[in-house]
């Protein structure tokens, strides 16, 4: 059977769809950079790979990562490239490039040396130097990658004056995921010069063939198995107001919503992930009223020891179903964070092996078993040190009182673009707190329902840190918050 990961060609798998790109300024120069790294070899893709390439593959996009960033003041161009040949010589994914087998088959290959460049671009003295990175980042990321004939990096330095003042850094989604990037910069930064640890790519997708990664990808089938035999038919409400563009995307701040977070870990006694995934069940079921609320976490499984300081694709999404119908929102993030335990444990698994699954539920159930509501929980949020002192509930109602009336919702994109049905990142923000990305596919969530999704998430954080009768108090004191629907509405009148 050809899986969507197989069937995804170079094109398929390229920028935004439409997208002519920005206008950029021509490089003024392009410094060759020599590299030379430990291994080389060619294997199947490992699990984590094929997961991202079936996403790219859906959602017709390279999924690319990084950014720019300020160069250190007296840094050099000699020093951005002793920099990209640090990245490329210590990292092995950044040394793997696809092989196409007979039949489009992806195959990932490794290389130990070879030849990257580092493209400089010039900045007028009178122009901003934020603004041509921006422009050239742009570029990195809707200009397809050659996954077979190019290196997965794209880097460019601005220089104005003479002199470099930003980076740019770009990388495809087959590189690594956002835990890995992070550990990535961690020791850029601190110039790490001892072997790297833990299971590289290739040495993965051998384990992976053995009787031991087949035992550990059955295991985890056989939980994805109980989820999609019992969970409802409908999962999203459907196409009640579907739109064009059809594909919206919405941020959503909520400072009441993070500081409720240590209330609720200490009533409920669960840990941030768990807690932020139980408001997130409880955000959709009473936006849809579909319970349980059925979701895949994106788990970043560098809680197995070999996996915890490795540079490479080795999240996947696992399964977690939770019944919220009934319960409050407290019992809802208790009952979330015992699911969570039990989703992160089962999301390392063949991808292939629950494509096949899929299709034979689905066959069975006569309807369709894919599973396409996301949560990725990216943030690295910790509780403060004083978590567990008992807070005086009327200085906690007052405090989530007054930050529930800073709370943001807006929508900045509608798009034609390709994207899943339901997907919610969760990330840090410079000031300490949470922002939600949230993506909706309108033909099965409409924009009003994401938007009352968000307002609920608060709600039921607030329920959760104070109890329901006093949170009901805090919400009749912030009526000037805007109804669920509203935003939506006039953005649709906006069009």
């Amino acid at each position: 059977m050809r899986t969507e990961g197989e069937a995804a060609d170079a094109a398929e798998v390229g920028g935004a769809a439409g997208s002519a790109g920005p206008v950029v300024p021509a490089a003024a120069e392009r410094v060759a950079v020599d590299f030379a790294g430990e291994g080389e070899g060619l294997e199947e893709m490992s699990w984590g790979m094929w997961e991202i390439w079936q996403a790219m593959g859906r959602q017709r996009n390279q999924l690319p990562i990084g950014g720019r960033s300020p160069v250190e003041p007296g840094t050099t161009l000699d020093d951005l490239a002793a920099e990209l040949r640090y990245l490329m010589e210590r990292f092995p994914s950044m040394r793997t490039r696809l092989r196409f087998a007979p039949g489009g088959r992806a195959l990932q290959q490794l290389f130990s040396a070879g030849q990257v460049t580092l493209e400089v671009y010039d900045a007028p003295a009178d122009a901003d130097p934020l603004e041509v990175a921006a422009a050239v980042e742009e570029r990195y990321c809707s200009e397809p990658f050659d996954f077979a004939g190019q290196w997965p990096v794209r880097m460019a330095a601005v220089r104005q004056h003479g002199r470099p003042v930003q980076r740019v850094t770009v990388m495809h989604h087959l590189v690594t995921d956002g835990l890995g990037g992070a550990i990535m910069l961690g020791q850029v930064r601190a110039r790490n010069t001892e072997p790297v640890g833990g299971m590289q790519q290739l040495e993965q997708a051998r384990w992976q063939r053995s009787a031991e990664g087949r035992r550990q990808s059955e295991r985890a089938l056989r939980h994805f198995e109980g989820v999609l035999r019992s969970m409802p038919a409908q999962q999203l409400p459907g196409p009640t107001d579907p739109r064009e563009p059809r594909h919206w995307g919405a941020q959503f701040h909520s400072a009441a919503l993070t500081a409720a977070l240590p209330a609720i870990a200490a009533r409920t006694g669960t840990a941030v992930p768990g807690i932020l995934l139980g408001l997130f069940a409880v955000g959709l079921y009473r936006a849809t009223g579909i319970s349980p609320v059925v979701v895949r976490p994106v788990v970043n499984n560098r809680f197995r020891a070999v996996f915890a300081d490795v540079v490479c694709m080795v999240a996947q999404a696992g399964v977690c179903a939770v019944d919220v119908a009934g319960a409050s929102a407290a019992e809802a993030v208790e009952r979330a964070g015992r699911g969570s335990t039990t989703a992160y444990r089962h999301a390392y698994f063949d991808p292939e092996a629950l494509d096949e699954l899929v299709e034979r539920v689905s066959i069975e159930r006569g309807e369709d078993a894919n599973i396409r509501t996301y949560f990725n929980n990216r943030s690295t949020y910790a509780l403060p040190a004083e978590t567990g002192r008992e807070m005086d509930p009327q200085e906690l109602a007052g405090e989530l009182r007054a930050a529930s009336r800073d709370t943001v919702f807006h929508w900045f994109a509608r798009e034609e673009a390709q994207r899943e049905r339901f997907f919610v990142h969760v990330d840090d923000t410079p000031e300490g707190g949470l922002r939600f990305e949230i993506r909706v596919d309108t033909h099965y969530v409409s924009p009003a329902q994401a938007e009352a999704f968000a307002y609920a998430m608060e709600a039921a954080a607030i329920e959760a840190a104070l109890g329901e009768g006093a949170a009901q108090e805090v919400e009749g004191e912030t009526a000037g918050t805007p109804a669920p629907g509203m935003v939506a509405e006039a953005a649709a009148g906006s069009e």
